[in-house]
């Protein structure tokens, strides 16, 4: 079992960064993939970057490429997503979570999510 803590969220104006990290505690990260969604009000969860366990390849929904990068640091046991150039429309709640499938994108494909933290963009 994994547990997956949040931090860095905030409120921010358009055109800012952010970074958003993901501590784990109860084994380590390196046994999954990991992946970042986020969930804006009255919107479904939505699959924003994943990072892969075997070889730390990245993915990315296309709204975000270019501007997001996720990252992960085993040693920290800490998966990061990079935030620049934000846009009011990335204002959600960003989740990160842990899954033993290669290459997941969606939300049932991940066995262990965090709690959630606030990402505001101001326009």
């Amino acid at each position: 079992q994994v547990q997956l803590l949040e931090s860095g969220g905030g409120l921010v104006q358009a055109g800012d960064s952010l970074r958003l990290s993901c501590a784990a505690s109860g084994r380590t990260l390196g046994t999954y993939a990991m992946g970042w969604f986020r969930q804006a009000p009255g919107k479904e969860r939505e699959f924003v970057a994943v990072i892969r366990r075997s070889d730390s390849r990245t993915y990315y929904t296309d709204s975000v490429k270019g501007r997001f990068t996720i990252s992960r640091d085993n040693a920290k046991n800490t998966v990061y997503l990079e935030m620049n150039s934000l846009k009011p429309e990335d204002t959600a709640v960003y989740y990160c979570a842990a899954s033993d499938r290669t290459i997941p994108t969606n939300p049932y494909e991940y066995q262990h999510w965090g709690q959630g933290t606030q990402v505001t963009v101001s326009s």
